[in-house]
Formats: structure tokens, C-alpha cells, sequence
């Protein structure tokens, strides 16, 4: 038999549709495929008809689809076609903010292109390397080159890189953690399976290659993680809901503003006669533009980009750039066990002494020696350093075994035999006197620690069977590794009013010993997903009652995130193994420790480089930074979009002439809201997450907004005999003026590098209008005091319902955050 009983040679013939698989493909002879593995040239068959271990690991992206999404946008589009419209009509002076739309594109295409070669390194620095026979000759090769029936050498600490069969092996145990979440290394026998993913935890052993590539578990598993999806970000889905508004918006405002900008200028027919035509686009694309807000776009880039690059300084990868907000709006955060909360290895805790005496050897020397033993398992080798090492020599020994569940050896003390077995309490304490100290050791298990029993004996070691006349001499007990800075991270999301999650694929009591030893606070118990319900209304009562979860299977735990979603939560979720990929996938933000498996990394939104929990804080704040001060310098653009907007109308309708010109504009977004904004996204913000951004953000700029036309109205009225460029002066005046205003009131509190950046704003302003050279270049004349003195006042006016607005906006969040 050289495949189980669900693998049989036609497996390879469906999986080759371009050729039938040659006799080489199924008539191998077991003796000499474990003597000699393929030849070469059975290898290279098998090369030649796609048999081979090769799959797609991309991380993320090709650098193709990053390029298009940030290039094809609505935005883009609008911006795009305005600049080359005055390009084309000869007004470059006017077409400053076609600057804005390349630097977007370039902050985004570099920041997701660097996030993405990054993993991609990482990816390939942590890929293993598979030890295979061929020509009778152990190799070392890449992954890749792995072809179906390879036989694959397997020895301690290996990875398993394509299912197989085991044909020959001496104590094999696999590690399978990370594809189950399991913690205990599993035995292997004789046609036993192994599957890609899995470590080499001891023993070693001969296998033979039966799944390659797509066709492995893990793979399979992966496939629909793997598949591309953005994080869910309020900011950028906002940010969105306005592109897509002032979009629908722009084609009846464009065709409103288009007639009345030719009727300001006599009429269709006189206005293309004369050549006022071209005034009459530009003064429509200064309408047009002054409803986009540009900037703001780039501006998230930025602060995304920023915090992506801080964050990647400490050891945390960021996927895309809109994940740095997400882990600011979690609001449950569900845990793995193995390997994320823990380091996946287990450590000694204590020892609880039954009776030593009657002995000559003393138990915690013995201890020792199954400890530095050379066949030692994980558990037995976790006790190095704990006891003082004592020379002794052993006549006889039991290797360990995952079917015997214990070791033994027998040691000549003073002229007679003495052995001592370690292992399992229900495979070794085995008498009716064993009672008490049995049911002591399941007391101690029932905690979530692992429980062993050093027993001693004067009989002889005899073959492989348990000795006999055995006394318990000790219990011996051993706890997962907690990470060191698990305790002071979970703690965190508690003072952060984060709900937390464990859940594992080991043993329920396990998994709630581990949550409780690393600093999980409250009343609870594990509860055993075997009796989860798979209705999604069921289940999601089941996630509100209960914080620690065991015996999960990975379709489990991606519905275990979509019911906590369907309970209104933000959730993330952090793993290490494959296990965990579908559930990152479906979380809204995933997080993969960097030592984990490529597949989770993939699928990861934030990778923990160096798998240290205490970065995650570090990520609350960037996020909340972010969203905090994008949300306050958000307003500085959208109350420009409302009164642009309200404008544009009001204007188109009357057949007014625009009242300022695009050049004019980008000078006064300059100082107003585009280098101070800059400034503002990068600055220190604590303040915690409240939902609303949108309708916040839109409530202050309405108010804002209809201050600012109505003013401007006003002063169309009150200046309609003045000439063009004195008029256009005025309005300059008027929208600097409230547009420094809005700028403080979304700078409070103030502070010292907050006055300097409103004071270094207002020096700009002035000093575009009062240089010659500046104010030539962006057509303002100079204003006699009287003349200045109407959109001053009428500026003053506006400000005051700003500052009304400020405090109702700011009311109104307070109390949403104390909700």
C-alpha cells in the first residue's frame, strides 16, 4: 500500500489534464523508493506535468493592481480632467492643483508597494527548506521544488512542506499547531498522514509526497483567505461617501455653473464669439475644484503613511495603509492561545512532593537526567535548568512515546536497580494504591496544567512495557509559556474598554488556565466549541456570554468573528497558524505574529514582526492619532466643499460672474487648510475613538459653510459696481479671514506649536495680498481701507456662527463619548 485509502495513484492522474501520467507515476516500488527516493529523471517527469510543490504566496497585491486603485479613482478622474482642461486652454497658473492628484497617487502606490515587498522578504528570509532522497542522496531544496512522490526526510525541528505518507519512522511526533490550534505534538506511525504546515516536534522519519502545492490542506484551507480584500476603515469609507456625493453632485452643478458663467459674460453665443469663452471654463473649474476637497485625500495618505512608517520602526508591518485606524475602532479583540498569547512551549511550574523516601537516588537529580536525556522530549527538556545535574548513569531506558505516554530508566544505586518513570498519571499510576495520588493529578489538570508523575521501582526495565511495583514519588507540573508581555497588553484593552476573546483549538480547561495566567480578568470557564451552535443567532448569544473558547475548528472561529460582528462589534483578531487565516480574513482588522505561518501573514492586515504583544498599544495610539486629528482637519475641507458648493449654485443661478479665480483659491487653501492640516495630522492626539466621524464632520461643516456663502452673497451685493479684480480681492479677504477662523476653532486646545501654526498661516496670507510680486502673480489689487473694511466685517460675522458651531459640535461629541 503506498497511499492511504483516500489518496490513490488516480489522484495524480485527475490533477494532469495535458497528459496522462507515465507508469514511473504509479508503479514504485516501496523498498526502493525509501532506499534511493525518485531518480532524477522521475522527478523531472513529474516537473514536466505540473506535479510540483510551486503555489502562489503573493503577500498582497501586484504592483499592476496597486497602480490601477490608486490611479482610477473618482477623485482622480474629476481633478484629472480639470487640469489638463486649463492646461489646454493655456492657463497654467491656474492648474496648481493638478500637483495634489500626482502626489496622491505617489504616496499610495509607494506606501502599499513598500508594505508589500516587505513581507514579501519576510516571506522569503522564514521560508524553509525540504530535505528529500533522490538518486539515493539526501538534498536540501527549495519548497518549490518538491514534485509528488518525493520522499521526504523528516527530523527534529523540520517543517512538513507538502502532505505525505509516512513509509518508515522511529518516534515520530508532529507539532500540527498550527494548522489545528492543537498544542500537543502528535505520534506518527506507518501510513500515518503528515500535512504541510506541521513541525517535526521528535523522532524523525521517511515520507512519501502524496498532495502537492493547491491540492495540500493548508492550501486549501488558505484559498479563500488568500483572496485580496481591503480593511473596513470609517475614515476612508467617509471619505468615499463624499467623493461619491460631490461626484453625483458635480455634472447638474458644472452644467448650472457653465450657463451662468456665459451669461455673466453676454450670452452663449457673444461670450464664444469673443473669446470670453475660456473665462467662463475657468471661472466654472474654479467652482468645480473648490467643491473637491483634494487635499483631504492626500492628507489621510499621508497620516496613514506616517504612522505606517513609525509603526514599522517598532516591528509592525503594515499591510494597508488604512489598517493603522482600524485597531483604534476595535472594540473586541479575540486572542489565539498557541503561540500567540503563549510562545507555543511549555515550561516547568512546580512539582508537588507524594514521598521520597524509601530511595537512594534523590528524585530531583533523576529529574535532571530525563531533562539533558538525548532522546528527551519537549516536555522532559523543559525541565533543564530547574534542578542540579548529577552524573548518573543509566543501564537500561524507555524512550518516550506519544502511545506510551511515559519514559523510563533504570540506574544502578548502591548495587541494586532502581528505575524511574516520568510520565502520564493514568498510563503509569495504574494500582487501586494509586488512587489518592491519581485523583490529586487530575484535580491539578483540571486547571489547565499539564500534570506528570515521577514514579520509581525496584524492578528491571524489560522491553518496552511500564515496570512494575512502581510508588509515585512526585507530581510534576508544566504551563504553557505565557508571553512575557501578554499580562501587560491585555490589561491595556481592559483600561481601553477592549473586550477580549480566547480562542484555541486545545483542551477548554487549557485554554481558561492560560487566559487566567495571563492576565485575563473575571469569572470563567472554557467553553467547548464541540457543543457551539451553527446558527448564527445561537451562536452570537453564545460570544456575549463567554470570553474563552477551546476545541475550535478554523470554520469555527471565522464564525465566531462574523457573530461578534453581527452583534455590532469592530473586531480583531490575532493568530499565528493556519488555523487562524480564515478568521484574520473576516475579521476587520487581522493581525499574524511575524513568527507564524506565510499564509497568516498573507492574510494579515498587521503583522507583528517580532511577535511582541506589547507593540499593539503602540498601534491603539497611532490609530487613534490618526482618526482624531484627520476628523479635525476633515472639517477644514469639507466646510470649504459645502460653502464651494452652495456657491457654485447660487452663483450659476444668478448669473453672476465667478467671484475669485482657481489660482486665487490655491493660494488661500495654502494657508488655510493645506500646510496647517499637514501639520495638524501629525501632531499628538489621545483622545479616545467615538463613532460618527461622517456626520460630525458634515454637521459642523454645513453650519460653517452656509456662514460662509451668505457672507459672500453679501458682499456680491454690496460690491457688484466694483471691478473684477477688486471684487476678486474682496472675496479672497473675506475666505482667508473665516478661513483661519475655522482653523482655530479646530485647532483647540491651543498650545504653543498650535499658535505658531496659526500665526505662520496668517503671516502667509498677509503677505500674499501686501507683496507686490505675490499678489501680482495671483491677480489682487490693492484695497482702500474702506473698501476692506466690508469683507472684513462680513468676515467677522461669519466667524461668529463658526464659533457657535464649534461648541455644539463639541458638546454633542463629549457627550457621545461618555455614552
Amino acid at each position: 500500500m503506498l497511499y492511504p485509502k483516500d489518496m490513490s495513484s488516480k489522484s495524480s492522474k485527475q490533477r494532469t489534464s495535458s497528459a496522462e501520467p507515465s507508469a514511473n507515476l504509479i508503479d514504485l516500488n516501496v523498498d526502493e523508493l525509501i532506499a534511493n527516493g525518485l531518480s532524477s529523471d522521475q522527478a523531472a517527469e513529474r516537473v514536466e506535468l505540473g506535479l510540483t510543490n510551486a503555489q502562489n504566496n503573493d503577500s498582497s497585491r501586484s504592483f499592476a493592481s496597486i497602480l490601477r486603485a490608486n490611479l482610477f479613482t473618482l477623485f482622480n478622474s474629476v481633478v484629472g480632467i480639470c487640469f489638463f482642461t486649463l492646461l489646454i486652454l493655456g492657463q497654467w497658473k491656474d492648474a496648481l492643483f493638478g500637483t495634489i492628484v500626482i502626489l496622491n497617487i505617489l504616496i499610495g502606490v509607494v506606501q502599499e508597494y513598500r508594505s508589500k515587498r516587505a513581507l514579501d522578504r519576510l516571506a522569503v528570509m522564514n521560508a524553509p527548506l525540504a530535505r528529500v532522497r533522490r538518486d539515493g542522496h539526501s538534498l536540501e531544496l527549495p519548497v518549490s521544488e518538491v514534485v509528488l512522490d518525493d520522499l521526504l526526510e523528516l527530523r527534529a525541528g523540520d517543517q512538513v512542506v507538502a502532505d505525505a505518507v509516512v513509509l518508515n519512522c522511529q518516534n515520530l511526533e508532529l507539532d500540527e499547531s498550527l494548522l489545528t490550534g492543537e498544542s500537543d505534538a502528535v505520534e506518527k506511525v506507518e501510513l500515518s498522514e503528515v500535512m504541510a504546515g506541521s513541525g517535526v516536534a521528535a523522532g524523525k522519519g521517511l515520507a512519501r509526497v502524496i498532495r502537492v502545492g493547491s491540492e495540500t490542506y493548508a492550501s486549501k484551507l488558505t484559498l479563500e483567505a488568500r483572496r485580496f480584500s481591503l480593511v473596513n476603515s470609517e475614515l476612508r469609507n467617509a471619505l468615499n461617501q463624499i467623493v461619491k456625493w460631490i461626484t453625483w453632485l458635480l455634472l447638474p452643478v458644472i452644467a448650472i455653473v457653465m450657463n451662468g458663467q456665459m451669461m455673466a459674460h453676454g450670452g452663449w453665443t457673444q461670450a464664444i464669439a469673443s473669446g470670453a469663452w475660456v473665462a467662463g471654463i475657468v471661472g466654472a473649474i474654479a467652482a468645480v475644484i473648490s467643491m473637491i476637497p483634494q487635499g483631504l485625500v492626500l492628507l489621510t495618505s499621508i497620516a496613514f503613511a506616517v504612522a505606517a512608517v513609525k509603526l514599522a520602526r517598532n516591528q509592525v508591518l503594515v499591510q494597508e495603509l488604512a489598517a493603522v485606524e482600524g485597531l483604534a475602532r476595535v472594540d473586541v479583540i479575540c486572542f489565539d492561545k498557541t503561540g500567540t498569547l503563549t510562545e507555543g512551549e511549555i515550561e516547568f511550574d512546580e512539582n508537588v512532593l507524594i514521598d521520597s523516601s524509601g530511595s537512594k537516588l534523590d528524585w530531583q537529580s533523576v529529574l535532571a537526567h530525563f531533562a539533558s536525556a538525548p532522546d528527551a522530549n519537549a516536555t522532559s527538556r523543559s525541565l533543564a535548568g530547574n534542578f542540579a545535574q548529577v552524573n548518573l548513569a543509566a543501564a537500561r531506558e524507555i524512550e518516550f512515546s506519544s502511545a506510551r505516554k511515559f519514559s523510563a530508566f533504570e540506574f544502578n544505586a548502591g548495587g541494586k536497580a532502581e528505575t524511574w518513570v516520568l510520565g502520564a498519571p493514568e498510563m503509569v499510576l495504574l494500582e487501586k494504591s494509586h488512587q489518592p495520588a491519581r485523583k490529586q493529578a487530575t484535580t491539578i489538570a483540571e486547571t489547565g496544567k499539564r500534570t506528570l508523575v515521577l514514579a520509581r521501582t525496584t524492578a528491571h526495565i524489560d522491553g518496552q512495557h511500564l515496570p512494575t511495583g512502581l510508588e509515585p514519588v512526585a507530581l510534576v507540573l508544566f504551563k504553557e509559556k505565557i508571553r512575557s508581555d501578554a499580562t501587560e497588553t491585555l490589561n491595556y484593552f481592559k483600561s481601553q474598554g477592549v473586550s477580549v476573546r480566547i480562542i484555541s483549538g486545545d483542551n477548554p480547561a487549557t485554554v481558561a488556565a492560560v487566559a487566567k495566567a495571563a492576565g485575563l480578568e473575571g469569572t470563567f470557564t472554557g467553553f467547548d466549541a464541540r457543543n457551539l451552535p451553527t446558527d448564527i443567532d445561537e451562536l452570537s448569544e453564545v460570544m456575549r456570554a463567554n470570553f474563552v473558547f477551546g476545541r475550535v475548528t478554523p470554520e469555527q472561529k471565522r464564525d465566531m468573528v462574523l457573530a461578534l460582528q453581527k452583534l455590532g462589534h469592530v473586531v480583531a483578531m490575532t493568530g499565528d497558524g493556519v488555523n487562524d487565516a480564515l478568521a484574520l480574513k473576516k475579521a476587520d482588522l487581522g493581525i499574524a505574529m511575524g513568527s507564524g505561518s506565510s499564509a497568516t501573514k498573507a492574510v494579515a492586515n498587521l503583522v507583528l514582526l517580532d511577535g511582541k504583544f506589547s507593540s499593539l498599544p503602540g498601534v491603539v495610539a497611532e490609530g487613534r492619532k490618526v482618526i482624531a486629528n484627520v476628523e479635525r482637519v476633515s472639517a477644514l475641507f469639507l466646510n470649504k466643499t459645502v460653502w464651494a458648493i452652495l456657491l457654485g449654485l447660487t452663483f450659476g443661478f444668478a448669473l453672476w460672474p465667478f467671484p475669485y479665480l482657481p489660482r486665487q483659491l490655491s493660494i488661500i487653501d495654502a494657508f488655510t487648510i493645506g500646510i496647517p492640516a499637514f501639520a495638524l495630522a501629525l501632531l499628538p492626539n489621545t483622545r479616545r475613538y467615538v463613532p460618527g466621524f461622517l456626520r460630525r464632520t458634515l454637521g459642523f461643516s454645513l453650519r460653517t459653510g452656509i456662514a460662509v456663502v451668505s457672507a459672500l452673497i453679501a458682499l456680491r451685493l454690496l460690491t457688484k459696481d466694483w471691478s473684477v479684480i477688486d471684487s476678486q480681492t474682496a472675496t479672497s479677504t473675506l475666505l482667508s479671514i473665516t478661513g483661519l477662523w475655522v482653523l482655530i476653532s479646530l485647532a483647540r486646545p491651543l498650545n504653543r506649536i498650535k499658535l505658531a501654526i496659526v500665526a505662520l498661516m496668517a503671516g502667509i496670507g498677509v503677505a500674499s495680498f501686501t507683496i507686490a510680486v505675490v499678489a501680482d502673480f495671483y491677480s489682487f489689487s490693492s484695497l482702500s481701507p474702506s473698501q476692506l473694511l466690508i469683507p472684513i466685517a462680513l468676515a467677522l460675522a461669519a466667524c461668529t456662527v463658526i464659533e457657535i458651531a464649534r461648541v455644539i459640535i463639541n458638546r454633542r461629541t463629549s457627550e457621545e463619548a461618555n455614552i
